[in-house]
């Protein structure tokens, strides 16, 4: 008998031990309208947050991100771009616009608003637009790696980093090469390259970088009225050092600059745990009627 209720006890802190650990269960599901069907990942329960990954780029990058933000409190949604995984719909002839609209019917279909937005290097200006196009759905947007307002054009060496990020993610390309333009574009010194050697989708880097140039930047610059949150690498080629202040000399009080260190452009995989105490913490300072 006492051996039956040890055997019980201890069962039963292996099953509440391995519920702790688990972390918020992650699921997968479809978010459709007219003939786009965009693959969105969820976790965690609370406040909506809604990662976009980097230029021609999947949301898995964001695993351990995600799992951060929600283990902290907050429901987290990444879903993925037009092309990318399950997600499908029009490639040609896209604006911003049309990203933001898909963002838009993500956070409507959640039906838990308003969202912050949390962009990395091009899903930034999706975000941004996100938040001029749809107000009402925005709260808040994370700006994440993001290049100097004067790029692709406006700095020494903008235009050396356009052609690294575009053969970086060219597979046809042998893995030494594409490792260079890796390490030159995104990743701080003594970082693994590597692991963004997979991930990249050709096709929806064609359509996220025609859409950019078919959209003007003052459309999408302002990231609408909501605060901002400036995060940014400090070994960020994108961002030289001269321009780091930028969006706060444009936007004043409405911005928050926080720089992390040993990090470069790709900053999502170098220092995940940093990018999820910034992020955590800098919405958590929102006032309790906002959330």
């Amino acid at each position: 008998m006492l051996v039956r209720l040890l055997v019980a006890i201890v069962s039963i802190w292996l099953i509440t031990v391995g519920a702790a650990n688990a972390g918020p269960q992650r699921t997968r599901g479809i978010v459709a309208y007219d003939d786009v069907r965009l693959d969105v990942i969820a976790e965690g329960r609370g406040p909506l947050v809604v990662l976009l990954p980097s230029r021609g780029r999947g949301s898995e990058d964001f695993d351990a991100v995600a799992a951060g933000i929600a283990d902290a409190g907050f429901r987290v949604l990444r879903p993925q771009p037009r092309g990318a995984a399950g997600s499908t719909g029009p490639m040609k002839g896209l604006t911003l616009h049309d990203f933001a609209r898909d963002m838009a019917e993500v956070i409507k279909h959640e039906d838990d608003g308003p969202a912050v937005m949390v962009g990395h290097a091009f899903g930034n200006w999706v975000a941004r637009m996100t938040a001029v196009d749809y107000p009402q759905l925005v709260r808040g947007v994370v700006i994440v790696a993001a290049a100097a307002k004067a790029y692709p054009n406006g700095f020494s060496g903008a235009k050396q980093l356009s052609e690294a990020v575009r053969l970086a993610g060219d597979t046809r390309l042998p893995d030494e090469e594409r490792l260079k333009y890796l390490r030159m574009a995104f990743f701080a010194p003594g970082h693994d390259a590597g692991v963004w050697l997979n991930g990249w989708y050709g096709e929806v880097d064609e359509a996220e970088s025609a859409a950019g140039r078919a959209t003007r930047q003052s459309e999408w610059w302002s990231g609408g009225n909501v605060p901002l949150l400036d995060l940014q690498a400090a070994n960020d080629p994108f961002k030289p050092a001269s321009m780091s202040n930028e969006m706060r000399d444009e936007f004043g009080e409405r911005v928050t600059i926080a720089v992390i260190p040993d990090a470069s452009h790709a900053l999502i995989p170098e220092q995940p745990a940093a990018v999820v105490d910034a992020i955590v913490g800098w919405v958590r300072k929102f006032p309790p009627n906002d959330r």
